[in-house]
């Protein structure tokens, strides 16, 4: 997903992907905007991510307010709990939501499900592509 959202960026301009457990809080202070992208797991954001949230969040409170973000969520059969864990999080930062948060279901329920490989359909990562290629577009613009 998030490497569809990048190509669709890519034709609008410059953007980086970021792994979040790579991710530092230079990387975002020299952003104009971003597109989080994380699975949800057990009803909430993945470690991973809320360990880039908790090593992030400080260092930029009060630094990046206004700034524009979008979100997409790779969910079983739900999502939302990770969308509200991320929408709280940048509720702190004082970001600006710029698109409403896409959620990919997979559909898996059983454990072999779950832990194994997940396919996103091509309409699906055509809409990846669409919310990257709109973010970039806006931010290129001035839009957000």
């Amino acid at each position: 997903m998030a490497e569809a959202a990048a190509s669709g960026a890519e034709t609008e301009g410059a953007y980086r992907l970021i792994e979040a457990a790579s991710a530092v809080p230079e990387h975002l202070f020299g952003a104009a905007g971003y597109l989080f992208c994380c699975p949800e797991n057990l009803g909430s954001m993945t470690g991973e991510m809320k360990a880039f949230f908790d090593r992030c969040y400080y260092p930029l409170l009060g630094r990046i307010e206004g700034r524009a973000y979008a979100a997409m969520i790779a969910a079983g059969t739900d999502g939302s709990g990770a969308e509200r864990q991320l929408d709280r999080i940048v509720t702190g930062w004082r970001l600006r939501r710029a698109a409403e948060p896409l959620i990919v279901k997979t559909g898996a329920q059983t454990p072999e499900e779950i832990l194994g490989p997940k396919r996103v359909p091509e309409a699906l990562l055509h809409d990846c592509r669409n919310l990257g290629r709109a973010l970039a577009a806006g931010l290129a613009l001035g839009v957000f």
